[in-house]
């Protein structure tokens, strides 16, 4: 059984630097009390011992909300200021990095790239406000791959990149607006890509290929568990 990992955005681990500030802090003050004999010696060090646990909860607290991505036994989580979403392992058909071709030959492209058995539990998981984010985003996504298709699109890209009609799942639920544009923007990348979510390799801790292969070992131990259970 995999345990729970959460995935920090590198170089942006802002409470780290608080709990720096909170240190520097507590040795001048520890050093003006030792220095100051006129200091209470008790007081003086119960609200520094206060002032370090404070710190270091804010630190914490500060780092919490800025996970970008946690992963469990039973599902992976995209977390955002804007909202996130969240896809069961069960649900998940493959994870992989997207390429495009180029004279002949494919290139990586700097994503992670999630394909979905069904679109509808995504969807229901999602805030309105992310999937416009994503819808934005990724537009460049989508272009890249439009210029590079193997085989000419019938689509105009101009279709593709806002289609706003009714998405009707495979269980007859009709999604409308913003999230309907996702899931279509979704079916003409995986037409295009073949995947239908992406993950920045900005918000990854780590390379892309690791990142790949672990979010792969949790899909098989995932899939192992789901037929332990059967």
């Amino acid at each position: 059984m995999k345990k729970n990992l959460l995935i920090y955005p590198p170089n942006q681990r802002v409470g780290k630097y608080f709990t720096v500030a909170v240190v520097a802090l507590v040795i001048i003050v520890l050093s003006l009390i030792l220095i100051n004999p006129q200091v209470k010696a008790v007081p003086a060090f119960l609200g520094l011992f206060l002032l370090c646990g404070l710190g270091l909860y804010i630190s914490r607290v500060i780092d919490e909300q800025r996970i970008s991505f946690s992963l469990s036994n039973m599902h992976i989580q995209h977390h955002t200021p804007k909202g996130g979403w969240s896809v069961k392992w069960r649900d998940i058909r493959e994870i992989g990095i997207p390429s495009v071709s180029q004279e002949g030959w494919h290139h990586p492209l700097p994503w992670v790239g999630i394909r979905l058995k069904d679109y509808e539990p995504f969807l229901d998981s999602i805030s309105f406000r992310l999937a416009s984010h994503i819808i934005m985003e990724q537009r460049g996504l989508l272009l890249s791959a439009y210029r590079r298709a193997e085989e000419p699109n019938t689509t105009p890209l101009e279709d593709m990149m806002f289609d706003d009609k009714p998405y009707v799942s495979p269980t007859g639920k009709t999604y409308k607006g913003l999230v309907a544009m996702l899931a279509n923007r979704m079916a003409y990348n995986r037409e295009l890509l073949g995947y239908d979510v992406f993950v920045s390799e900005d918000l990854l801790d780590r390379p892309l290929e690791d990142f790949v292969g672990l979010t792969r070992q949790y899909l098989a131990s995932a899939g192992r568990l789901s037929a332990l259970e059967q």
